[in-house]
């Protein structure tokens, strides 16, 4: 059975020039440990391939329970020099949500 990352997460979006940062946050501590095991860099370059151009950075932040997905060329240029509708990459901590994992 598969379970999308919104029914077990909340993310959060920032940015600095082209690089994406989306961070992936349990709603509870006991789902840390599965989202380790299955949220990986590859299956988030994969998932958001269409947006990411460059690579994909996980850290790993147990203290707090949480993973940072740091994602280059991201941003179509940068906040200054883009056109797309969304420069700062905000709407795409939702487009990370949308992955499925097992449950």
């Amino acid at each position: 059975m598969k379970t999308k990352l919104h029914d077990l997460a909340h993310s959060r979006a920032g940015d600095k020039g082209n690089t994406l940062m989306l961070s992936l946050i349990p709603y509870e501590e006991k789902d840390y440990a599965s989202l380790v095991e299955q949220v990986s860099a590859e299956k988030v370059k994969e998932h958001l391939q269409s947006i990411v151009k460059g690579k994909v950075i996980r850290y790993e932040l147990p203290r707090i329970s949480s993973l940072l997905f740091v994602c280059e060329e991201a941003l179509c240029g940068g906040v200054t020099t883009s056109l797309a509708l969304d420069p700062h990459g905000k709407t795409l901590s939702f487009s990370l949500l949308e992955m499925e994992i097992d449950s």
